[in-house]
């Protein structure tokens, strides 16, 4: 399976989680966040950024996950209906952390909090099949003007 990550350019040359925290983490738990589509992982980039904030160098990351590896799944109906709020956003990453924490698996399919029927993919770069993924190639990626006009 091919996902998809966009990323600052200075971080696109290797698999790296930041630690910061996000929708599935608290700070300082390190999940590598992709998309199962490009146009996923840009509309997931642009709802965290400000115009200016586009207008840096990007790249989109293509990762390759084995298909033998297994993936765990949080399926929609078992999220509550407010699962997407930002204020809610301790829930899930209360689930994001007992994943890692686990390390029972290197993919977690999560729903898309945009497009709930879209799937994104955090990989646990702590688990042994984390060496197994690659990253396959890496392009330049410009964020289309009229996104945050």
């Amino acid at each position: 399976m091919l996902v998809y990550r966009i990323t600052a350019t200075r971080f696109a040359g290797k698999l790296f989680a930041s630690g910061n925290a996000a929708r599935w983490n608290p700070n300082d738990v390190y999940m590598i966040y992709t998309a199962s589509s490009r146009s996923l992982a840009c509309l997931e980039n642009t709802v965290h950024r400000s115009q200016a904030g586009l207008s840096q160098l990007f790249s989109i990351m293509t990762i390759e996950i084995p298909d033998h590896i297994a993936i765990e799944a949080i399926r929609l109906n078992d999220l509550p209906p407010y699962w997407a709020d930002y204020n809610e956003m301790s829930f899930t990453q209360n689930i994001g952390e007992a994943w890692i924490n686990g390390n029972e698996s290197a993919i977690l399919q999560v729903p898309s909090s945009i497009i709930e029927e879209e799937f994104n993919y955090l990989i646990n770069p702590e688990h042994k099949d984390f060496r197994q993924i690659r990253l396959i190639k890496t392009q330049p990626f410009i964020f289309d003007k009229r996104l945050k006009q």
